[in-house]
């Protein structure tokens, strides 16, 4: 990494000098964040997140289609960020009863949460018709007949969409496919037909209808367009075999973000145009009305609004083979480049500007060979304490952090223009032995193991 990437990686969004000169993300410096949080941490600038929340909404609006933007709340969600979005006036998609609860407490409207899973347990489901959540995306054969029985006993009509299995192969990691024939959610789109009478015939449920998604991290708009085909293929079917109107087409997320420079780009404008003009262009081939169009961007919104600070501790020198920087985080808080080999790039905050002398690796602090962040990085001569920030770190990190080896989850701060305040406190020990119970009989008078 040479000096004049640098200043192009800082080019990103969000970052500028103060008026001392020193690195600010969303107007606030980092080193006095880090001073005031501590490390590691991670920050997420509010301003980035209402642009690309603002820059969907745009793009639909320019093209004069009815549609529905779900935030993937996988991605990134906490109480804030609930409250954010409201503003926004995004929707919300989430994974499970956990998130529907944040997303409440967060003030979010319970009738724009769309609730997705594969497994979605009978208490789930009953807490989320009992908090009134909008829609409900059916995942298989067993939760269609779970989801009746409740409604019922609840005398409750609820409106679902059924993900289907569009068997559309994508250019991504393997972990992150899901549109592919032999993927874990949804209905494969050859069995869905067969199975579609035992959806209307259910007195509670409302069918609007049909969802995918075919996997993350994706630039390349074939694989949309190959699914939007599939899936507008089915809703004509459906029209034709049974004289049911689908009134949704979910076409999911997936859109990719930028964590290095040698990443492909996509804007969001240029992914919306693209995908709804291919819808419109494949209904009129059908002879069909284009229904409300549904996407759920999670990367694409919250990846580069977040960065995560940590500080450098142990420094080791293998002579003639490598030399480790090791910081105060690692695989608990971003858990992706052990699972996905992803890639970062990264800057020692309080040395930029200074020529870049060396190449390291940047390595966790956690008990696995396997926690390296960064593999090969060219970065100024680095020294204990040094502070080191890592970008496009607002998705997946807080949301997959462990409390591995015992460690607390990092705090969650919040930034804007200068301001700044805590969206999660960081854990304390205390608070990762709340929940521990020593079971009675091992109180009485010694232990009973087995001899």
């Amino acid at each position: 990494m040479t000096i004049a990437l640098d200043k192009e990686i800082i080019s990103r969004k969000g970052f500028e000098f103060d008026e001392e000169n020193k690195l600010a993300f969303d107007g606030c410096c980092l080193e006095k964040l880090a001073k005031k949080y501590g490390t590691p941490s991670y920050i997420f600038s509010e301003n980035m997140i209402r642009e690309q929340c603002q820059e969907h909404i745009k793009a639909f609006d320019k093209c004069n289609i009815d549609y529905e933007v779900l935030y993937a709340g996988k991605a990134f969600l906490v109480q804030a960020m609930a409250h954010i979005l409201n503003e926004e006036s995004m929707s919300l998609d989430v994974s499970s009863a956990g998130e529907i609860y944040m997303a409440l407490e967060g003030g979010f409207p319970a009738e724009r949460i769309y609730f997705h899973g594969n497994n979605k347990s009978k208490e789930e489901l009953n807490f989320a018709l009992e908090r009134n959540v909008g829609t409900i995306i059916i995942d298989n054969f067993c939760e269609l007949e779970s989801l009746e029985q409740i409604a019922n006993k609840l005398n409750k009509k609820v409106n679902i969409m059924v993900r289907i299995i569009p068997g559309v192969d994508t250019h991504t990691n393997e972990k992150i496919k899901t549109g592919q024939v032999d993927s874990k959610f949804g209905i494969p789109i050859r069995d869905f037909l067969d199975f579609f009478p035992e959806i209307i015939t259910k007195n509670h449920l409302i069918y609007q209808g049909i969802h995918c998604h075919i996997g993350s991290q994706l630039f390349d708009m074939q694989s949309y367009h190959l699914a939007a085909k599939e899936m507008i293929e089915t809703i004509k079917s459906i029209e034709d075999k049974y004289r049911v109107k689908t009134n949704m087409l979910n076409l999911g997320g997936g859109l990719g973000a930028r964590y290095t420079q040698k990443d492909p780009y996509l804007s969001i404008s240029d992914y919306v145009h693209q995908l709804v003009k291919k819808v419109k262009e494949i209904c009129s081939k059908k002879q069909l009305a284009v229904p409300k169009l549904l996407v759920e961007p999670g990367r694409s919104i919250i990846a580069e609004a977040g960065i995560t600070l940590y500080s450098i501790g142990a420094i080791k020198e293998i002579k003639g083979l490598k030399k480790y920087l090791i910081v105060d985080g690692g695989m608990a808080d971003n858990p992706r480049p052990s699972l996905y080999d992803a890639r970062y790039e990264a800057l020692i905050v309080n040395k930029f500007g200074e020529e870049a002398v060396e190449n390291v690796t940047v390595a966790g602090k956690y008990c696995e060979s396997g926690d390296v962040l960064i593999d090969n990085i060219k970065l100024p001569q680095a020294e204990c304490g040094d502070l080191l920030v890592f970008f496009t770190t607002g998705a997946y990190h807080y949301a997959m952090s462990s409390n591995y080896n015992g460690f607390p989850r990092p705090p969650v701060i919040l930034v804007n223009k200068g301001m700044d305040g805590l969206m999660v406190k960081g854990e304390t020990y205390q608070y990762l032995n709340q929940n521990h119970i020593i079971p009675e009989w091992l109180n009485h008078n010694g232990t009973h193991g087995a001899k």
